[in-house]
């Protein structure tokens, strides 16, 4: 945990903010698997651990802004908890820890709330995410699952977004940490891959570099020879001589700050020579929005950069042709690039993206629906504080080209002829994570391989 005045201090900005009503934090409880007591690993809501650092399960917060009250509810362990879980703080030492001095039962909460309805008063909550959330606002507020999203506090979402989204300077220490793992896990897991393993065998040893560093993952693992999936989940494959491994991972840090990477190298000692050459092209994309990082600049400028220099490589191999500001404006480059550039990134690997996209990426402006473009996450002007995610990528999805090429879509600037030639070539990527400074960008944590000779220096 930070020290208790880190919490007071974020308690007080966001109550100057909002001023008036009361503000409810549900935090997560226990989630069986199969059956209650077999659980998931626990995970705190992470704007409740903002807030209030406690990581423990079964708790709730309100911030009473008109009446100068701060409470933490919740019930004290049992015998038979404490047999099966050792003992732990009670709620009181948990609370005072961060600087909360009242706590009560868990049930007084629903009482609580109740009597200020009836005093119409302003009850804020944030958009619920587990089924959990949605039971428990209509318990306590009668709020119907159906309508719980669209009626949470668009005030209280903003008040938090414009805090967290401006990270300290001892949470960017935290997030390096969890950078500087997930670096480990990279590398762990360039040098242990060849032919005839299983990419089961690399998920494993990332998920205990992770784990042996003391804490989680930040998201599950896509270590994969399918790269052209951009969420690839399923480790059965076998790795062939001729592949590419797309490895996207991270750590989750003991503090549950995140980190996010992405790299691509060869099953084999060398990339071949058709990998080379469209490898560099999505290398090049990444530099060039790298260089574009700086305070004042929208992202998703930065993000069109990186699609116009794909375009700009892709028509130079004989993939795209014409006029390429109207490709990329029309979208016909998403053939090869249908991501986004990147993300914000905290204590969540997509940070806040409970929240809202359209509050924490794009400050409440509308996102564009152009396939493609309706996938960037981060569209907002850039500022000092702000931690993202770069990844420019190129994917030759099969199922996506032949709809393109039946619908002729894009044939001014598409040589679907030259496509056909890729459609088993794959896909791949790199990523990196970088603070906005005041004058440019940092690049957190230790980097991994990225240039070609070094990726092939580290595979040998």
């Amino acid at each position: 945990m930070f020290t208790r005045e880190t919490y007071q201090k974020r308690r007080e900005l966001l109550k100057s903010t909002i001023k008036s009503g009361i503000l409810l934090f549900l935090g997560n409880d226990e989630c069986g698997m199969n059956y209650a007591d077999n659980t998931y690993h626990y995970r705190q809501d992470s704007t409740f651990l903002y807030f209030f650092g406690s990581d423990y399960a079964g708790l709730n917060a309100i911030i009473d802004i008109d009446e100068n009250r701060e409470i933490i509810f919740g019930d004290e362990l049992t015998i038979d908890h404490i047999v099966w879980m050792g003992t732990q703080p009670t709620i009181r030492e948990k609370s005072a820890s961060v600087g909360i001095n009242e706590t009560a039962p868990a049930a007084n909460l629903k009482s609580y709330l109740e009597k200020a309805v009836k005093q119409n008063r302003l009850v804020h909550y944030l958009p619920p995410y587990r089924p959990e959330h949605q039971i428990k606002l209509f318990d306590l507020l009668q709020v119907h699952p159906n309508i719980a999203a669209k009626n949470s506090s668009v005030e209280f979402i903003n008040a938090v977004v414009n805090q967290r989204n401006y990270k300290s300077a001892e949470e960017i220490i935290q997030i390096e940490k969890a950078v500087n793992i997930t670096a480990d896990m990279h590398l762990t897991a360039m040098r242990m891959a060849k032919p005839g393993m299983k990419e089961s065998e690399i998920a494993a040893a990332i998920q205990e570099v992770a784990i042996g560093a003391g804490g989680q993952l930040s998201f599950p693992t896509i270590a994969t020879i399918n790269g052209q999936t951009l969420h690839n989940h399923y480790h059965g494959n076998t790795l062939k001589s001729g592949d590419m491994m797309l490895i996207d991972c991270g750590a989750e840090n003991a503090m549950h700050y995140a980190g996010d990477m992405s790299s691509t190298f060869p099953v084999d000692k060398q990339f071949t020579q058709r990998q080379k050459e469209i490898y560099q092209i999505a290398l090049n994309a990444h530099e060039a929005a790298i260089a574009e990082l700086r305070p004042g600049i929208k992202f998703k400028d930065v993000h069109l950069k990186a699609a116009r220099t794909i375009a700009d490589g892709m028509k130079q191999m004989g993939f795209m042709k014409g006029n390429l500001d109207d490709a990329v404006q029309q979208g016909a480059h998403a053939l090869f690039f249908q991501c986004g550039l990147g993300h914000m990134m905290g204590m969540d690997v997509h940070d806040m993206e409970n929240l809202g996209e359209v509050y924490v990426g794009y400050n409440g402006e509308a996102k564009s629906t152009q396939f493609g473009l309706k996938s960037l996450r981060l569209g907002r002007e850039l500022e000092p504080g702000f931690v993202l995610t770069i990844e420019p990528g190129i994917y030759f999805i099969p199922e996506l080209i032949d709809m393109w090429k039946a619908e002729k879509r894009f044939t001014d600037f598409i040589n679907y002829d030259k496509v056909e030639e890729y459609k088993d070539f794959g896909g791949l990527r790199n990523e990196e994570d970088f603070l906005i400074t005041t004058n440019g960008s940092q690049l957190l944590g230790k980097p991994i391989p990225k240039r070609i000779d070094d990726v092939e220096a580290q595979r040998n």
